[in-house]
């Protein structure tokens, strides 16, 4: 079966602003053909920079955001009825295993354990995957390479990666940006001015303060790009800000309250 590897090409650059060495980690880890893991709260440009990275080395990337339904065919491929019998269709792991693409699972442990585990082989000196309903072994193109993400602080026991997933994986850590480059984030993103864009950081710090103090998340920097968006659609600054930073991320009266009166001390 032959694939368009073309469509899983980005061909336009993806914006990402570095904060750190994380582009010359992952393009070491890339040239290894290492298993990345990228951990960090939802938001914080996790996903930005895996698509950035596959822009910058020119290699196709498929993307599958997990969920708990998601079972080991969805991964790599079932049998289907068609007018002539049954027919194998590869999952998006076996196509980026056989095309040579970066596969990309996000938050996977929203994904149940049982279907993790079928990436084990294609993360250790191995790089086969297993077909078992048709038999065959996938030998990985050379330049396949397996990435994972998730949110740390939404572990629990019943949603969290076996230690023997984990310790397959280099790991790379992801936050918030500081206050001032996440200011020029937000500006470069939707061209607001950059004082507007600052303003915005500040609610989101006010937010980001009372995580474990009433919110489980604080307000993230897609958020922020959210309201600077609708600012520059013409809603006042307030409205902006309660719509895309405040509504989503709390139904609590009194937490709501505590935002609101901080939007009005910035926006005063």
């Amino acid at each position: 079966m032959s694939v368009d590897i073309d469509q899983y090409l980005i061909k336009q650059e993806p914006f990402y602003q570095p904060q750190g060495n994380e582009t010359e980690l992952y393009q070491a880890a890339y040239a290894s053909r290492l298993p990345v893991m990228v951990k960090g709260p939802t938001g914080c440009g996790k996903s930005r920079f895996i698509e950035h990275m596959a822009w910058k080395l020119g290699k196709p990337l498929i993307t599958v955001a997990c969920n708990e339904d998601m079972t080991a065919s969805d991964l790599v491929g079932r049998y289907l009825l068609d007018a002539n019998g049954t027919r194998w269709l590869d999952g998006p792991l076996t196509v980026a295993a056989r095309i040579g693409a970066i596969c990309y699972l996000d938050e996977v442990v929203e994904a149940r354990q049982d279907t993790t585990v079928v990436i084990h082989p294609l993360t250790d000196h191995r790089r086969t995957l297993p077909l078992d309903k048709k038999g065959e072994v996938v030998e990985a193109h050379p330049d396949f390479q397996l990435v994972i993400s998730y949110n740390p602080g939404y572990q629990s026991l019943m949603k969290d990666l076996k230690q023997s997933t984990k310790q397959r994986f280099v790991g790379m850590d992801f936050d918030y940006a500081s206050a001032e480059l996440e200011a020029e984030i937000v500006a470069r993103e939707t061209g607001i001015d950059l004082e507007t864009a600052a303003r915005l950081v500040q609610v989101g710090t006010s937010a980001r303060n009372l995580k474990g103090h009433g919110l489980d998340e604080g307000i993230s920097t897609r958020l922020l790009v959210y309201a600077a968006s609708l600012m520059g659609q013409g809603i006042a600054a307030r409205d902006a800000c309660r719509m895309a930073m405040v509504r989503p991320i709390t139904d609590d009266a009194d937490i709501r309250s505590t935002l609101d009166h901080a939007i009005d001390a910035v926006f005063a």
